[in-house]
Parts: C-alpha cells; structure tokens; sequence
C-alpha cells in the first residue's frame, strides 16, 4: 500500500449522504484534493477496510459512548487483506471533548494471539521500536478491561487528501457492515492460566454482514488545525448536516449487544 500519512491528532466531523450526493461530492472534492495514494487503481476508488472491536463483557467502551462521556476510548484491531506478511494495527482513538487522539501500533500477524493471551513485553512484536509505547498503552488497556474482539466491521474507503501534510482529510466509506467477531475457540478452552482471550480470526471473509446504513455512505471530515474554505462551500452546496455516525457504537445496535461474544 502507499506511504502511511498517520494523523494523530484531529478534529472530526461526520454526516451520512446518500449514494448519489456521494458521486457528486466526488466531482467536488477532486477538484481540490489530492486521492489516497492506498485507493490509486482501485475498484471505485477505494480500499478495504477491516476492523475488528474490542470491548469488555459488559461492554464499559460501547455504553461510555451511548452515555456521552467527554473522555472515552475505542480499541481496534485494523488490517486490509489476508495476507500474512502485512502488519495488524492496533489502535486506541481516544476523545477528548472535541479532540481526538489516535495511536497506532503496526504488530506481526504471527503475533497477535500471543499478544491477545498476555505475551505483550517483546518489542519484536511491533514493525518499528518507535511503535512501542503504543503497544504497551493497548495491551495495558486491554488487560486492565480484560477486552476482546466483539464485532468485524469492514467496509470501502475513498479517501482525499491535502496535499503532502494531510492538515484535512476527506473520507467516504461504502457499504458498512458488521458481524460478530470470529474466534476458533469458545472463552477459556484451551487456555492456560493467566490467558484473558482465546486465540481471534484475523480474515477478510465475512459469513452473514449486516449493514448499518444501508446503502448510504458515511462522510467523514478530518482535520488538525481548522476546516478549509473548500468544505465549508461543500457543506453549503450539498446541504450536508453533521451528525453522529460511530462504526462500532452504531454496530452494536444494529446487532443488538445481547448478541455479542461473552
């Protein structure tokens, strides 16, 4: 995939448009900025997407959401594809009031379990030393929550950038959709003393989706430093209207949490 422009540090706004508004955003937007190197030559303009939701079983993450806590988090496990020489990002996107905070660490494939059972104090798990630090914050958090993956959701990413420092970013993602998380083993079978999750499946195929917002595509404004004149003439043009479209939060609903792995 092309160079990794992390953001972490910015401000998000979000709205959910139709299908056709979408098309037409695309005309707008190409006109000022730059497409995601990750989308060149893709299908529509897009990349996958996959995340898998951690969360612990009574679900503190989802309902300090739901409750509007000015302080809260999300953890994630995010990949692109099967292959099992890419790295697994594990994220933390914390908010703080209106400013959000995102870490990433890019961990081994043939690491993961190991580090979901309690094998977290090797920094050769991590692609990178700098990323560390960022590893011990999930795992710590992890451990702490006693969290594991809830739901897959996955969907397709067109994204927009500005320029070479990607100050804003302009995303729409397509098809939304979202199932319980897969694991090979029930909690607590095979085991041993000290493990907290059983071993997780970290693949693209998804056995029965559901879709979120249907066939809606949710657009999402990201930006370090302040909105560009440009979106703010986008926002006028399209009539868009901001509002709360969180992937995992609305995830849950839409399965119903009753539903999720304890």
């Amino acid at each position: 995939m092309a160079q990794d422009k992390f953001q972490g540090s910015r401000f998000e706004q979000k709205y959910v448009v139709t299908e056709e508004n979408a098309l037409q955003i695309r005309d707008f937007v190409r006109n000022h900025l730059e497409l995601d190197g990750h989308a060149v030559g893709k299908p529509n303009y897009s990349y996958p997407v996959h995340s898998l939701y951690l969360d612990s079983d009574d679900l503190k993450l989802y309902w300090s959401t739901i409750n509007g806590d000015g302080n809260r988090f999300k953890m994630r496990l995010r990949f692109y594809d099967d292959n099992p020489e890419t790295p697994v990002f594990l994220e933390i996107k914390e908010r703080t009031n209106n400013l959000i905070l995102k870490k990433r660490a890019p961990v081994r494939r043939d690491s993961m379990n190991g580090l979901l059972t309690g094998q977290m104090d090797d920094p050769s798990h991590v692609t990178g030393r700098k990323h560390f630090g960022a590893l011990e914050d999930f795992c710590e958090r992890m451990y702490e929550l006693d969290a594991r993956p809830k739901v897959h959701i996955a969907y397709s990413r067109e994204a927009y950038m500005s320029g070479d420092d990607n100050s804003f970013r302009l995303t729409m993602d397509r098809e939304v959709r979202v199932e319980l998380a897969r694991s090979p083993l029930p909690r607590g079978e095979g085991q041993s003393e000290g493990q907290t999750s059983s071993p997780v499946q970290l693949i693209t195929a998804m056995q029965n989706p559901t879709l979120i917002w249907g066939r809606d595509v949710v657009l999402e404004a990201k930006f370090t430093d302040c909105l560009p004149e440009m979106f703010r003439d986008l926002v006028r043009i399209f009539g868009l209207r901001q509002c709360g479209a969180a992937k995992y939060v609305d995830g849950v609903a839409t399965l119903g949490e009753y539903k999720l792995p304890r």
